[in-house]
Formats: C-alpha cells, sequence, structure tokens
C-alpha cells in the first residue's frame, strides 16, 4: 500500500511539473506571436511611410521638372496640344512651414528695389516671446508693422473670432495695413510695370474677402507682377492657393531643403521676365 501511495504520489507531482512546463511553454508561444505581430505591424508601417516618402519625391521631381523646365526661345511655352501659351505675369513660392519662402521673398525684394524696380507689398514675420512662438505680424517693405495673429485662449466665446490652429487672426489689423498695398498698386497712371509682394496667400489672410478680391484683381490685372508665397496643399483645399496654383501665367517655385540656397537668382530672373 505505501509504494502504491508513494507512486501515486510521484504520479501526481510529475504530472504537475508536466503542466507547469506546458503552461511556460504555452506563455512563451503567446509571448513570440505577440512579437511577431509587432515586427509585422512595425514593417508594415515602416512600408507605408518607405512609399509615401516615395510618392512625394515622385511630387517633386514632377513639380521641379514643370516649374524649372527651360522655356523656348520666343519667351513662350508650347503645351501639349501644340498651342501657344502665355509668358508667366506673376511668380510665387511654396513649400512646407520653415522652409525659408520668406527669406527668399525678402531677398528677391531687396535685388529688385536695389535694380531700380518699383516695388512695394508685405512679408509675414513670426513674433516670438522667452523663445516661444506667439504669433505673426504684417511688416510692408517701407517697415510698418501690424498684428496678423496671437494665440489665443484654449476657449473662446467671441462670436466672430477667426482662427487657425491656436491662433487668433485679427483680421481688422491685417486689412487696414495690407489692403491699401495692394489697391495702389493696380492704379498708378504710369506705364512702367511694379511688382507687389504678398506673404503669404494663406489661411489666415483669406479670412478677408476683401483681401481676396484684391489678389485676384491684381492677378487679372497688366500692371503689377506679383511676387508671393502660397503653402503646400494641406486638408481642405483653399479656393483661391488653388486658383494661383493652377493658373496659366502663375510661375510656381518649389521650395525644398536642397534648393533653398541655390535658387534666389532664378526667382529674381523670373521676375523680371514677367515684367518685361
Amino acid at each position: 500500500w505505501k509504494e502504491g501511495t508513494e507512486r501515486k504520489i510521484e504520479k501526481e507531482r510529475e504530472e504537475e511539473r508536466r503542466n507547469r512546463q506546458e503552461s511556460k511553454e504555452r506563455k512563451r508561444e503567446r509571448e513570440r506571436k505577440k512579437k511577431d505581430r509587432q515586427r509585422k505591424g512595425e514593417w508594415k508601417e515602416g512600408t507605408e511611410r518607405k512609399r509615401e516618402r516615395g510618392k512625394e519625391r515622385e511630387r517633386e521631381r514632377r513639380l521641379r521638372a514643370t516649374v524649372f523646365s527651360p522655356a523656348p526661345r520666343w519667351g513662350v511655352s508650347v503645351s501639349f496640344s501644340g498651342r501657344l501659351a502665355n509668358m508667366a505675369t506673376h511668380v510665387f513660392l511654396t513649400g512646407p512651414p520653415g522652409i525659408g519662402k520668406t527669406t527668399l521673398i525678402r531677398k528677391a525684394a531687396e535685388i529688385l528695389k536695389s535694380s531700380g524696380i518699383p516695388i512695394d507689398g508685405f512679408y509675414t514675420e513670426e513674433v516670438r516671446e522667452s523663445g516661444r512662438r506667439t504669433g505673426f505680424d504684417v511688416v510692408t517693405l517701407n517697415g510698418r508693422r501690424g498684428i496678423l495673429s496671437r494665440v489665443g485662449s484654449g476657449h473662446s466665446a467671441a462670436r466672430h473670432e477667426y482662427r487657425v490652429g491656436q491662433y487668433v487672426v485679427d483680421l481688422a489689423s491685417f486689412e487696414q495695413l495690407a489692403l491699401p498695398l495692394l489697391r495702389n498698386t493696380d492704379f498708378d497712371s504710369s506705364s512702367v510695370k511694379k511688382v507687389c509682394i504678398i506673404d503669404e496667400v494663406g489661411k489666415m489672410e483669406l479670412f478677408s474677402q476683401t483681401f481676396i478680391q484684391a489678389v485676384q484683381q491684381i492677378l487679372n490685372g497688366s500692371g503689377t507682377v506679383i511676387l508671393g508665397t502660397i503653402p503646400v496643399p494641406k486638408g481642405k483645399p483653399l479656393r483661391l492657393v488653388e486658383e494661383i496654383r493652377n493658373r496659366k501665367e502663375v510661375k510656381v517655385f518649389s521650395i525644398t531643403r536642397e534648393n533653398r540656397d541655390d535658387i534666389l537668382q532664378e526667382v529674381v530672373t523670373a521676375v523680371q521676365n514677367c515684367l518685361k
């Protein structure tokens, strides 16, 4: 009886050890499958990111091929249908925020002004306090400054408040400073063409219907060449921005980290060609 009892106890112990071992193996298998799923997810995300980067590079390549394709010697471009298209009459820069569009615009404006070309307009400048960006100002070429936007409170009950992200747009301040510059450009009796700097035609500025009308009037006129900036497509399309981008008479330069240090002279030359 004693031997039988011991064998029974030993058998139970052996079964318990076997169960523990199987439990450990099942746990290890679950962990392995979990890691496999994570690796597959990371691989999938990495593949998607790589594919998106490839698409972005292809879009930039096509845009550069369109923007920088050499024009025929007669100053006109030929479409695929064989019909002659008009020369560019306006120049715009596009690119992601912080890429250097405003810096290029200011340098180009200085070069054009130093060569005796009549020029006016405005550019947008960051406002920082203690190293933190708190908003944007509109600055005219002669140094006048006005508020475009400031960081607002997280919640506001203002009925007619214009917001872009965390920024509240001061529409009255913007219109008071920018609109007179645009209205005066195309009504000069002088036959000499002028350049108008518009930095930028973006979400904040497009809250102003009067601004939209003024820009469209200059685009459709013949006495003023716009040297401006537009944002890259993101989210809901901005109607005027897409109109500018798709106009045949507008030359659009795509600014990248690779070309921003070398493209200044091409921009200046494009504006000078528009003035001819």
